[in-house]
């Protein structure tokens, strides 16, 4: 992956750029900067721009351009925003939804003109999405360890690691090995959305409270629409790609304890798998991977690619244990909506005149004393009073008795006041 220090740098905004979504007209523009790009999810290649990718977006913009504006499976296809600076394009990067309800969007490619010089372009793409993307709460992307300058730009801009992945190649000669051996996996089932709740409830258990906040998946995540089971044929065809997934049912517990999933590639690339297994079912692995071995063996002798993370050592000991290759370390970092919060209040801050603040706080003019400034005066006077010695000895003083007689003699006022109010009553009538 090739690196842009130039990126990394945060200067006032140039007011001669301009970022906006793509246009067919950039697409010359954007498959250059693509071909020198700053940083590709290589881990993932069906997901970025690559040749054929903008081959097919040049041909058919005018209708996904279309498809872009009501809800559909490929209605965030080529999520794309570029920079754009007397009339060339400076940088562009390519954001998609990383779950159904779009709560999570993944960084998938940025990239920048070298020539661009010390302008923040990467800094400023990255902002723009932020802004302009509001019903995203958190944003994810991937980026290779020893992409320092990459690292700097995504701190920079509030990305912080979430897990590291790493990323391992089966040789054909070793996947023939366990295909030897016969897999133990008497409830291997295939996948269909009534499995949806099940796998739903593996994919949970199966990551840390952290990460599985941040990817925020849902029942219907795990579920397959007509229409985008057909988006994914053609895109098989097309690319001479098959896909087998199945998990493993655990009929005690009534719940799914693995799962894979495997894009068999016909050309000379290799093979990708997805596995998810529960943490208190590791045993899983050696069946699981003998099973994968088995699929692929029909086919021309081709590498089988999988990835791992760091809070699965029992996954990364048994890649170890049978001798597959370490092929590349990355970081998962994600950006959460609190940073937008801090930054926006930062930002508010920053035109504030403390001095000017300060001198309005001050009174216009000297206050005047009003008519009810000795109300003040007499409630210090009682609490004076009350917290004198004299009050607490009287208070001390007073017996049971003493406030029995007390009460008695109150009571006697009152009866002689009102045979008082009774004779004046008929004095009167006489």
């Amino acid at each position: 992956m090739a690196a842009r220090s130039n990126m990394t740098s945060m200067p006032p905004q140039n007011q001669s750029l301009v970022i906006r979504p793509v246009q067919y007209r950039d697409l010359e523009g954007v498959e250059r900067l693509s071909a020198e790009s700053f940083e590709v999810d290589q881990s993932s290649p069906a997901e970025t721009l690559g040749r054929s990718h903008l081959s097919l977006l040049r041909r058919w913009f005018g209708l996904i351009k279309c498809l872009s504006i009501f809800p559909n499976p490929l209605q965030y296809r080529f999520c794309i925003y570029v920079a754009e600076q007397y009339r060339q394009v400076q940088g562009m990067i390519q954001v998609t939804p990383f779950n159904r309800t779009r709560s999570t969007w993944k960084v998938q490619q940025v990239a920048v003109d070298p020539k661009a010089g010390t302008q923040g372009i990467g800094s400023q793409l990255l902002r723009y999405c932020f802004e302009a993307i509001g019903e995203a709460r958190t944003w994810l992307l991937e980026v290779n360890i020893n992409n320092k300058d990459a690292l700097a730009l995504y701190r920079q801009n509030g990305f912080q690691t979430l897990a590291q992945l790493t990323y391992w190649k089966i040789e054909p000669s070793l996947l023939q090995e366990l295909a030897a051996r016969e897999p133990d996996l008497p409830n291997l089932l295939p996948v269909s959305n009534a499995d949806a709740q099940l796998l739903y409830q593996l994919d949970t258990a199966s990551m840390p409270p952290l990460v599985r906040q941040v990817f925020d998946r849902e029942i219907h995540d795990f579920k397959t629409s007509l229409l985008g089971a057909l988006i994914e044929g053609l895109r098989q065809w097309k690319s001479k790609t098959e896909v087998v997934s199945g998990y493993v049912f655990e009929p005690q517990r009534k719940a799914a304890i693995g799962y894979f999933q495997l894009r068999m590639c016909r050309n000379e690339k290799p093979h990708v798998a997805t596995l998810t297994v529960h943490p208190a079912y590791t045993w899983l692995y050696p069946e699981l991977l003998s099973q994968l071995a088995r699929i692929v063996q029909d086919l021309p002798p081709q590498s089988l690619q999988l990835a791992s993370a760091d809070y699965q050592p029992e996954r990364e000991e048994y890649l170890e244990q049978i001798g597959a290759e370490r092929v590349e370390h990355t970081l998962m970092m994600s950006r959460s909506v609190w940073h937008k919060i801090r930054e926006s209040k930062f930002a508010s801050l920053e035109g504030l005149q403390w001095p000017e603040v300060l001198q309005g706080l001050q009174p216009a003019r000297k206050p005047v004393p009003g008519g009810m400034s000795w109300i003040p005066q007499i409630s210090a006077r009682s609490k004076l009073h009350m917290n004198s010695p004299y009050h607490f000895a009287n208070k001390v003083s007073s017996s049971p008795e003493t406030t029995h007689q007390n009460n008695s003699g109150e009571e006697h006022s009152l009866q002689q006041q009102h045979l008082d109010d009774e004779g004046e009553t008929k004095n009167t009538n006489v």
